[in-house]
């Protein structure tokens, strides 16, 4: 199982650090998300700290860009990085590509298709000045009159796509070069529920198991006193347990109960800071790897022969950037001493 990293700074600088730091540690790839930042500038600004580990995106926005856009700027950055790039997408939610993107959000799984099929497509002709004619109900794309005038490190940088539901899942196993959970993802829910829906993907590929990359995500959290390091996490499990959307992820852990508590407090207005206290110990224990050097490297262990990589977060919801800092200080000890 590969040992990866999900950088965390509160600069670029800071970021590019821990990615270095990781690196060194021994992580194979290093993640940037999309959020508070953009994934492809700070996957940038990584690739120019970091030498061997590979850079991803884990996760940028496939609909907030166009294909061809997004095809550029990995075809940018897997130069950057000597040809170091994995393209992560997600499709994100519906309300965050309306509202806050103005984004095209209809069959988020045709369209996904779509633009993955012309983002590949793109970097195959973009130098050759032949048109690109695809049509498509989604996501059409016709090029005429246009050549690229500089060379391609690659054509065939790898696409990762993130999912949680069956249909982007069975998608990501069809077409993708892997697969990218969210920060929770328990053993037993890659067993019971993602694996199958891969599996159905790659069969209908027509693809053997390992053309995908399965990439579990897991937060991290590692202090002498477990109880310091679940409640560092709460603030994590918190957030996702304030969206409907997962309800049968809680639910398939007997926390539906849980989840609906964090849903009023998140009702009432709580900050993160405040929510991760309607978040009790037993939820952080099921959903994250918390606890000290050896009760964290026992539980990451356990996807091993699941997951082909696992993706290691310090947790940040609810936390001060000290607090934060400290956690990412412990996950890269930890890292260093997973990959010995």
């Amino acid at each position: 199982m590969r040992i990866t990293f999900g950088p965390w700074g509160e600069t670029l600088a800071e970021v590019s650090a821990a990615a270095r730091a990781a690196e060194e540690a021994g992580a194979e790839v290093v993640w940037l998300p999309e959020l508070h930042r953009s994934a492809t500038v700070s996957a940038a600004a990584v690739a120019h700290a970091t030498h061997s580990a590979a850079v991803g995106t884990a996760v940028a926005l496939a609909f907030t860009r166009s294909p061809m856009v997004t095809a550029l700027e990995a075809l940018d950055l897997d130069e950057i990085s000597g040809g170091r790039l994995v393209l992560g997408l997600g499709t994100g939610v519906q309300r965050l590509n309306q509202d806050w993107h103005h984004a095209d959000w209809a069959k988020p799984a045709t369209q996904l298709r779509e633009t993955v099929r012309n983002i590949r497509a793109f970097w195959a002709g973009c130098t050759s000045g032949d048109p690109i004619e695809l049509d498509g109900e989604r996501a059409p794309m016709h090029i005429r009159g246009y050549q690229r005038p500089y060379p391609v490190t690659r054509t065939d940088i790898p696409i990762y796509l993130a999912a949680m539901g069956p249909v982007l899942t069975r998608l990501a196993g069809e077409i993708a070069e892997g697969w990218i959970s969210h920060e929770l993802t328990s053993p037993a829910f890659l067993r019971e529920q993602i694996m199958p829906e891969l599996t159905s993907g790659l069969e209908r590929g027509g693809r053997p198991r390992e053309a995908l990359d399965v990439v579990t995500s897991t937060c991290v959290s590692v202090d002498a006193d477990p109880v310091v390091a679940r409640r560092r996490s709460a603030g994590m499990v918190g957030f996702y347990a304030s969206v409907r959307t997962y309800a049968d992820f809680f639910a398939f852990h007997d926390l539906a109960d849980e989840q609906a508590a964090v849903i009023a407090a998140f009702r009432e207005g709580r900050t993160a800071a405040a929510l991760s206290a309607a978040v009790p110990d037993h939820m952080v224990e099921a959903l994250t790897a918390s606890g000290t050097r050896e009760q964290v490297a026992e539980q990451i262990s356990a996807y091993d022969g699941v997951a082909d990589t696992i993706k290691l977060t310090p947790p940040t919801h609810g936390l001060t950037p000290a607090e934060v800092r400290a956690a990412q200080q412990e996950l890269i000890a930890v890292i260093e001493e997973l990959c010995r």
